[in-house]
């Protein structure tokens, strides 16, 4: 009777094979998960400094023309980005965030992640701007713009 003291070719190409295999179904969940994680991270954040812009507001009666006149300049979002405000009273034509049908999504302030893909579009419903984190309806939405029903 022989011993075998090792693999043999097949038995190790069969192994790389289940071992690529279970890569290919775990790596993406994996993935999902952490971009869902990231994203919970930034509604925790846009809650947080709409908070900050609301005192603001409560002391100056008015909202600041920027995050950095508020104090907010430090925020970054998961993916990195800065996070994008605008105050709907006093912003340039076309510079507020408006749903697929054209419509204004507050009246107060916009703010926003630019998401993982680090684009965005003024319509919530194009391309670049459905996988940003958008606050909406003044407040009452925080979530993927992609979920935004109105």
């Amino acid at each position: 009777m022989r011993l075998s003291r090792g693999m043999s070719l097949l038995e190790l190409t069969v192994a790389i094979g289940v071992v690529a295999l279970v890569a290919s179904v775990a790596v993406p969940s994996v993935d999902a998960y952490l971009n869902r994680g990231k994203a919970a991270h930034a509604i925790g954040d846009i809650g947080t400094i709409s908070i900050q812009l609301y005192r603001w507001q409560s002391n100056t009666r008015k909202f600041p023309e920027t995050l950095a006149e508020a104090g907010l300049s430090g925020f970054v979002d998961p993916w990195g980005n800065p996070y994008q405000y605008v105050n709907v009273a006093t912003a340039k034509p076309g510079a507020v965030r408006r749903d697929r049908n054209g419509t204004p999504i507050n009246s107060d302030f916009d703010l926003y992640s630019l998401g993982p893909d680090g684009h965005t579009e003024a319509r919530l419903g194009e391309g670049n701007a459905r996988d940003d984190i958008v606050r909406a309806n003044n407040g009452q939405f925080v979530g993927a713009a992609e979920d935004l029903k109105r």
